[in-house]
This record gives C-alpha cells, sequence and structure tokens, in this order.
C-alpha cells in the first residue's frame, strides 16, 4: 500500500493555474516580483483555505526547444511542490526570462525560491469595507438620546 505522506505532497490539479481566464484573472492586480531569470505575479487570495497555486509560462522566446522549455518548468514545479504549504493562499505565475535557458538546475531552483520567500513577505490584502475587522477594538460611540457625559 502506497504511503500518504506522498500523496500529501503529489502536486494536484487544484495546484495549478489551468486556463486562459485563470492566468488572466492571476495577472489582474497582482504584485509583480522580478528576478534575472525570472517574474513572478503574485495574487493573495481572500480565502486562504484554497492554498497556493502555481502558474508557470515559458515562451518560445526563451528557449527555441520544447526540452529546454519543459526542464525549466519541470524544475519550477518541483520546487513549488515543496514549499506551497509553507506559502500564503494564493496565486503565483512564474514567467521565464531568456537568461532562464543557459541557467543550471540549481541556479533555476534557487531564483523561484528566492522570489517565493519575498512574495511570502508581501503583506497581504487590506480588509474589505469601511468597518474594522474587529468590532471590539471600536470606541463606544453614545446614543443621540443619552448625554455625552454626566458633568453636563
Amino acid at each position: 500500500m502506497p504511503s500518504l505522506a506522498g500523496h500529501a505532497r503529489k502536486f494536484s490539479k487544484s495546484a495549478r493555474v489551468r486556463t486562459r481566464a485563470d492566468y488572466s484573472c492571476a495577472f489582474d492586480g497582482a504584485k509583480r516580483l522580478h528576478g534575472p531569470l525570472l517574474q513572478l505575479a503574485v495574487k493573495r487570495e481572500t480565502a486562504p483555505e484554497t492554498g497556493a497555486q502555481l502558474g508557470i509560462a515559458v515562451s518560445r522566446k526563451v528557449d527555441g526547444n520544447a526540452v529546454g522549455r519543459n526542464r525549466i518548468k519541470r524544475v519550477w514545479r518541483e520546487t513549488f511542490r515543496h514549499q506551497r504549504q509553507h506559502l500564503p493562499g494564493g496565486t503565483y505565475v512564474a514567467v521565464a526570462k531568456p537568461a532562464a535557458a543557459q541557467a543550471d538546475n540549481p541556479a533555476l531552483r534557487a531564483a523561484l525560491l528566492d522570489l517565493l520567500a519575498r512574495a511570502a513577505r508581501l503583506p497581504g490584502h487590506p480588509a474589505i469595507g469601511t468597518m474594522p475587522p474587529d468590532a471590539s477594538s471600536t470606541p463606544s460611540v453614545p446614543d443621540a438620546g443619552s448625554p455625552a457625559s454626566p458633568s453636563d
């Protein structure tokens, strides 16, 4: 019987950005971090229970050889798979730069890890709305019918 520990680290379909619409949504309003080998677009989710998702874009301008493009994607998928549980929920899209084609696997891994570490330190989304998140921290406002202070 296979171990469940290996299954927990599987890079499932729910951990991937797969459709064109998902990529478009991920780039809209995303923070962009740049490194020498890639650009990382990060869009934090308001519901962190969905977990982190990865999308990868390696164009033919980066490497005309499909084997080279697939090597870059394979290294970045594996790196993300190991780091996914430590990342805040959201969508992460890695876009390769031309220098990635000449980089070796450890350099590709280090470049993605560096940007993921920077992305994890980004501030989250501000709360939506005008009310503070904790109602008990707001000062109480006296009713219109009651006096403002007993000394009046």
